[in-house]
């Protein structure tokens, strides 16, 4: 492999970390060593037995789909105690003062997306500031992040939730480690929960060998599902996007084999919306018209029309302005047919879906009042320009 990632080099160069400590592990099933073991069983045969496992959205073992709750438990094999960071409230996201009693140290393990609303960047977060409060050292054990590290796209977050606790753009072009740093550094613009400093004990083990301009498949390491609907790197390319499906009414392709890759409704006219997409004129990226029949979620057992995004060239691809460009062909072709989510969505029922992904009302706004995407894409670019700057400072590869 080309990239040693953090737990490796954990287990080998810097057990010290660790050794003597009491050890919480916060992971899921993309947390792998470059043996294939899991973190928790790489730990162990190095010596190290966490006294407690906390568990992400979609929980330890990843087998519990979207926004659906995880209990609490033992992990079967080794029947350490585990904890669920995603439940059916806000307040399950934050690891308690109890939940963090006793330990010295939490060992924090996730591969990201590099999408500002894919959750775990903010369980980090939120179980960095518990950590604060309760005196715990935090050990973060870096990965690449799968889209790189040089692009940035996206604005402020102006309303907090789940897919924006701090005004970060939706592809943010960071890892976790760095992300790590910036957030105990205080985003101080936007949401306010992670505006100041924290007072943290934060530890990184970097990953060797990586730099921002690596595709995935360069890195040499295995690709593990970090959910259910991410199966592939293609995935988690067209996710910064696609996602913002999951506020209307259209299908994003859960219950199929290429979730947010393929996506459309029974109201829609797939050669129209593709004609219309690929006449957007967007870089790397071609929209082709197909129907499908989800097995579950949104229209499930209905047949669809839509488009499959087949993308062309990752460099020049911009996935939050193709998702952007999907909605606003949406609305103009489908009419009253298309609708804005209006149910719960991520703990929160007094905004609409659409904006929590947005981070305002702005997009959702342009795209009702009929504006031309040049226009809408210009919102955010002094936001990119200006986040470029916030985390240069934070950034620990070349």
């Amino acid at each position: 492999m080309s990239v040693v990632c953090g737990l490796d080099l954990l287990c080998t160069e810097q057990l010290s970390l660790c050794q003597g400590r009491r050890v919480g592990l916060l992971c899921h099933p993309a947390s792998l060593a470059s043996d294939y073991s899991h973190a928790l069983d790489r730990l162990i045969a190095a010596g190290i037995r966490p006294i407690r496992l906390f568990g992400p959205e979609h929980g330890i073992r990843g087998e519990a789909q979207d926004m659906i709750g995880v209990g609490s438990g033992k992990d079967p094999r080794s029947g350490i105690d585990e904890v669920s960071l995603y439940g059916d409230s806000f307040n399950s996201l934050i690891p308690t003062q109890d939940q963090l009693s006793g330990l010295d140290c939490l060992v924090i393990d996730l591969q990201d997306i590099g999408s500002r609303y894919y959750t775990f960047i903010w369980t980090m977060a939120l179980a960095m500031k518990a950590a604060a409060q309760a005196g715990v050292q935090v050990v973060v054990l870096d990965r690449p992040n799968p889209l790189g590290g040089l692009q940035v796209e996206g604005g402020t977050v102006a309303i907090e939730s789940f897919v924006g606790l701090g005004s970060v753009p939706v592809r943010h072009g960071l890892t976790m480690a760095e992300m790590a740093s910036l957030v105990k550094a205080g985003l101080p613009w936007g949401a306010e929960r992670f505006a100041k400093p924290l007072d943290l004990d934060l530890q990184i083990v970097k990953m060797q060998g990586w730099c921002r301009r690596m595709s995935f498949e360069e890195t040499g390491l295995p690709w593990v599902l970090p959910s259910p609907n991410m199966p592939t790197v293609d995935t988690a390319w067209v996710y910064p996007g696609m996602c913002l499906i999951e506020g209307t009414n259209v299908s994003e392709g859960r219950g199929c084999t290429r979730p947010f890759e393929i996506i459309g409704a029974p109201f829609v006219d797939s050669y129209a919306l593709a004609a219309a997409l690929n006449a957007d004129g967007l870089n790397g990226v071609v929209f082709r018209p197909l129907t499908f029949r989800p097995t579950f979620h949104k229209h499930g057992g209905k047949p669809c029309s839509g488009v499959q995004l087949h993308v062309t060239n990752r460099h020049t691809f911009k996935p939050y302005a193709a998702g952007v460009a999907v909605l606003r062909q949406f609305r103009r072709l489908c009419g009253d047919a298309f609708v804005w989510r209006t149910e719960t969505y991520e703990f929160v029922s007094d905004h609409l879906a659409i904006d929590l992904l947005t981070g305002s009302a702005a997009v959702r706004t342009s795209i009702d009042a009929g504006q031309d995407l040049s226009a809408i894409c210009a919102q955010w670019k002094a936001d990119e320009l200006a986040f470029e700057d916030r985390r240069a400072p934070f950034l620990l590869y070349p």
